[in-house]
């Protein structure tokens, strides 16, 4: 049942917020964080960006010895993009595995799925982000378990939301467009004192689809506050509200395989009664204070809160035989509730001409996710199959009028326990090395309450990081670096299975690591900076059956990906600039007992990117003109259905006056039929067609 939002929800971060705050301080890893000042260092350097998401200190992205992208929000969502696989496409080796129930990516060829970060928050829950109160997007690529945790095989990726800056103007921008698109969204500023500064993202966003009947509503509230305490103690307060109702699409399947030759408003659905409604709430404290020169301690908490609910019937398949599509219909309500805290302590001392940035870090969380869900009764009274459809002329009138029968009921809590320690070392003006180490305790509980069944699983892991930047030269840093994760069992999408067979829920975990090597270096004067990274990337003890017993599992496969990247971002000359990127890699599953031995990862693609060029003076009339361009891919990791490679071309043009900016612009300038993602060969999801979208901002 479609039960709407209760208001008294709203109040559920902060009431569990002010009942922590006596016993937290907080502030952290993020990129809000300001840098600590010390003489000599390399930190205010103007010449290199900034980064926090790799070390979780202030470091120069020239000085870390891994790559990482960034994409500013603002850029994307002039598109009308709202997604976050819609945000990276064209990043290198990055690729978009979303459909309409939750965000999903692939990162250097390994799902990234349970890998977001809010301001360096595990954000891991299944519901699709709101993008409206997120200033940039930063992608690390490789293991990152040294500093977050379990998972991160390909990578994380971290939201960096707006946060409140002294004297910062505020913004009112209303888009409209292609498919009935209409929204309106505030950024409010304002400084109460000199030291209290205040934000607030609200608005609202209506857009309905190219597919047949497919439409959703986004709501956002998010008020900050910054409280500048005394000179040495900053408060960062922060909530967010968002919901998004939707009626969902899961694409098209393969037919002989290929994509179904079918029209791209063709939908196998529910429209009329499908629906998801994710309702998300999240709140964060940070609190640092700098106790001497070059010496700061820092504390974060996390509470998270998630409500979700669906009813969709969606396609599984085509029977050729038949000529029809197959379909099945699920029912969910799943409860989500997450609270992380996290200590750290980062300093700066010299042990002779050696300089050594340390960073000390506890990090203590406790998630606890409840899904209950109901499927079509295939017996008993009521039960009627799902209505199957044809394929070239589908009737949405055939819905599946039979009961419901309840499906699984489970509670799933999970604790872990994290330690760290990092050391930035300067040897020289040439010579800088990176050290980290990680421990990490992960415990689950898992009940079946239909069953009244339990089962409990504890692992520990340990994740190293070594690197080494080298600069013989002012403007170019080569370096290399070597990662390591840790995937537990029931870590990913959490939870294991009580009372499973065979051995599922002792396995240990899986490992990954990653060898990487590259230059990274700035031109015409450091205002263009450019990485280019090769590396070797191995999840060497991946779960694979036991072809004797299918109930015993073995950790004895082999998943690897080897690729080459090189991006590059900055102003060529006067007001022309550049961003872009070229990714190439070879993902693939090299050992395995179910007969995916030899293949390609599924929804991966040998070689993307994009590049885009962008004419923008401070005053009148810019524009830009970019492609974004993927290669073949496979639908699924058994490979038995191909995605055809796309370029797709977009441009914006806009006009710049006193307060006002207006914007027009067109993705898939060419209106191309393209593919934009799979999550099986029965599912695929068509890219949009021509899309245009205008935008109104007043600034004040």
């Amino acid at each position: 049942m479609h039960v709407l939002f209760k208001p008294r929800a709203l109040t559920l971060g902060v009431a569990l917020a002010l009942h922590a705050i006596p016993f937290v301080s907080v502030h952290a890893q993020t990129a809000q964080l300001q840098p600590i000042s010390v003489e000599g260092q390399s930190v205010d350097d103007p010449r290199v960006p900034q980064v926090t998401t790799a070390t979780r200190t202030q470091t120069p992205a020239r000085y870390v010895p891994q790559a990482i992208d960034s994409v500013k929000v603002e850029n994307v969502q002039s598109y009308g993009v709202s997604t976050l696989g819609e945000a990276l496409s064209g990043i290198p080796n990055v690729s978009s595995a979303q459909d309409t129930r939750f965000d999903s990516l692939r990162i250097r060829g390994f799902d990234a799925s349970n890998d977001f970060y809010l301001d360096g928050i595990r954000d891991d829950s299944q519901y699709v982000r709101d993008l409206h109160n997120i200033e940039r997007i930063e992608v690390l690529k490789g293991p990152a378990a040294v500093l977050y945790g379990r998972g991160s095989q390909g990578g994380i990726v971290n939201r960096v939301s707006k946060a409140p800056q002294p004297g910062r103007e505020s913004s009112l921008e209303a888009q409209g467009g292609s498919w009935g698109l209409r929204s309106f969204y505030g950024d409010l500023s304002a400084d109460p004192s000199d030291t209290v500064s205040v934000r607030l993202n609200v608005g609202q966003e209506d857009v309905d689809s190219f597919s047949h009947k497919i439409g959703g509503k986004r709501q956002l509230l998010a008020p900050s506050l910054n409280w500048r305490i005394t000179p040495d103690l900053d408060w960062l307060v922060q909530y967010e509200y968002s919901r998004y109702d939707r009626t969902p699409d899961r694409g098209i399947p393969s037919v002989n395989g290929r994509p179904a030759d079918v029209g791209r408003r063709t939908v196998y659905g529910d429209p009329d009664r499908d629906y998801i409604d994710d309702r998300a709430q999240s709140f964060r404290s940070r609190l640092a204070y700098t106790v001497a020169p070059g010496w700061q301690l820092r504390h974060t908490l996390g509470v998270f809160a998630l409500d979700s609910e669906f009813d969709n019937t969606y396609l599984t398949g085509y029977n050729a035989a038949t000529g029809k599509v197959s379909r099945t219909r699920w029912q969910q309500d799943l409860r989500t509730r997450n609270i992380s805290n996290n200590f750290e302590a980062e300093g700066l001392f010299h042990t002779g001409a050696i300089e050594h940035r340390v960073l000390f870090g506890m990090e203590f969380a406790n998630q606890d996710r409840s899904p209950r869900l109901y499927t079509a009764a295939t017996r008993g009274p009521g039960a009627q199959p799902v209505p199957t459809l044809d394929l070239y002329d589908p009737d949405l009138s055939r819905q599946h009028q039979g009961a419901m029968t309840i499906n699984s009921d489970a509670r799933h809590k999970v604790r872990t326990q994290g330690y760290y320690v990092q050391d930035q070392i300067k040897l020289n003006e040439a010579w800088q090395v990176l050290l980290g180490l990680r421990l990490d305790r992960f415990n689950i509980d898992s009940t079946n309450r239909l069953l009244d069944a339990s089962a409990s699983r504890s692992s520990s892991g340990v994740s190293p990081r070594a690197g080494v930047v080298w600069t013989p030269l002012r403007d170019h840093s080569f370096y290399a670096s070597y990662s390591k994760t840790f995937s537990p069992t029931g870590g990913g999408l959490i939870g294991i299975t009580p009372n499973a067979r065979g051995n599922t829920n002792e396995l240990d975990p899986e490992r990954t690591r990653q060898y990487e090597v590259g230059v990274k270096s700035d031109w015409l004067d450091g205002r263009l900076s450019t990485t280019l990274a090769f590396y070797n990337l191995e999840l060497y003890n991946r779960r694979t059956t036991d072809p004797n017993d299918p109930s015993i599992v073995l950790l004895t496969g082999l998943q690897r990906s080897r690729g080459v990247e090189l991006t590059a971002a900055g102003r060529l000359q006067g007001n022309w600039y550049l961003r872009g990127g070229l990714g190439l890699q070879n993902a693939s599953i090299v050992e395995d007992n179910n007969g995916l031995a030899g293949n390609r990862v599924g929804n991966v693609a040998r070689r993307n990117g994009s590049v885009f060029l962008t004419y923008k003076p401070a005053e009148g009339l810019y524009g830009e003109t970019g492609v974004t361009f993927v290669g073949q891919r496979y639908a699924d990791n058994a490979n038995t259905a191909v995605l055809p490679g796309y370029a797709r071309w977009d441009a914006l043009v806009g006009y710049r006056t006193g307060q006002w900016d207006w914007r027009l612009a067109v993705r898939n300038l060419t209106d191309k039929t393209y593919y934009a993602s799979a999550t099986s060969a029965g599912q695929i999801r068509i890219g949009e067609p021509r899309t245009v979208v205008a935008t109104a901002q007043y600034r004040f």
